[in-house]
């Protein structure tokens, strides 16, 4: 399970503002491209590991920030599935 946990941390820092858009039509949350593009610099520049809830709970607070709580909630719950699966 680990290997599955380090693939997924490792594709959201990474991600790009097309793939989290891709991502987020696909799970149906509503993101702007301003703040897909946003919330994809600060993905990448910090590192993130979703899985564990106390680093997941930052990084919501900071894209709450960044494109405010009602996005932050929405991308909440795409990780959330990304844990899941």
């Amino acid at each position: 399970m680990k290997i599955f946990e380090n693939i997924i941390n490792h594709k959201i820092n990474n991600i790009s503002t097309d793939e989290l858009l891709k991502y987020a039509d696909q799970f149906q949350v509503k993101i702007s491209r301003d703040h897909a593009k946003k919330i994809a610099e600060y993905l990448r520049k910090e590192k993130v590991n979703i899985f564990n809830d106390a680093s997941r709970a930052n990084i919501v607070r900071e894209i709450a920030k960044i494109a405010g709580p009602e996005t932050a909630k929405e991308v909440n719950r795409l990780f959330v599935q990304f844990t899941k699966s």
